[in-house]
Order: structure tokens, then sequence, then C-alpha cells
């Protein structure tokens, strides 16, 4: 619910110079300007900090897919960032990601002969 919340702050206060410079003075190239500048460090900021904190902390919406051909085994917050934990059976490997803030530092750990879903003979 906050991430919907935020989305409709953001496009609120991108539209309000359209309003503002655009209809009222007549500064159309100064109000497309504010407009898509307050968009977009609204969208950078959402990306590269808010998002993962809203998840965690207040309920937000965050949507991962997992990989084709892998089975998904279990998820955990380790401080600010998500890992998850897939299983590949083509390969008898269990994958580790790491999804930090903005994606810019991605962790991976990859576990060979890894096995989960059978016990060892």
């Amino acid at each position: 619910m906050i991430t919907y919340f935020y989305w409709g702050v953001v496009i609120v206060l991108a539209i309000l110079p359209l309003f503002v410079l655009g209809v009222k003075l007549k500064q159309w190239k100064i109000a497309l300007a504010s407009g898509a500048l307050i968009f977009l460090i609204g969208w950078a900021a959402y990306f590269f900090h808010f998002q993962q904190v809203f998840v965690k902390r207040w309920g937000g919406v965050m949507t991962i897919s997992v990989p084709q051909g892998q089975y998904h085994m279990g998820a955990t917050w380790k401080d600010e960032n998500l890992w998850i934990e897939n299983y590949e059976p083509a390969t008898n490997t269990c994958h580790f990601n790491e999804y930090s803030k903005g994606n810019l530092l991605q962790g991976k750990v990859t576990i060979k002969n890894c096995n989960p879903l059978m016990p060892n003979k």
C-alpha cells in the first residue's frame, strides 16, 4: 500500500508544475522540464533506495520472478538486502541471489551437487 501511495505523490508532484507553470504562467518548456525532472528524481529515489525499505518495513510491493528451469526454495533478508534461494535440477545446483538496493551490488553464491529435494545415498 505504501508503494502505491508513494507513486501517487510522485505523480501529483510531477503534474503540479504542468498546471502551475504551464497553464497559469504559460511557461510550457519550464513546466515540462520541471515535471520530467521531478518524476525522474522520484523514480531514482524509489529504485535506488525506497523499494526494499518499503517492502521490508512497511508492507510495500515488489515482484521477483524465478528463472525458468529453477524452483524457488526460500527467501530471507540480510540487513536491507533480499536473498533468494533457487534450485536448478538440470545442473543439480542451488543458487543464492542477492537483490540489493538498485541492484548495484548483487551477490551470487552457487552450490554444486546441492540436491536439496532428495536425501543423499
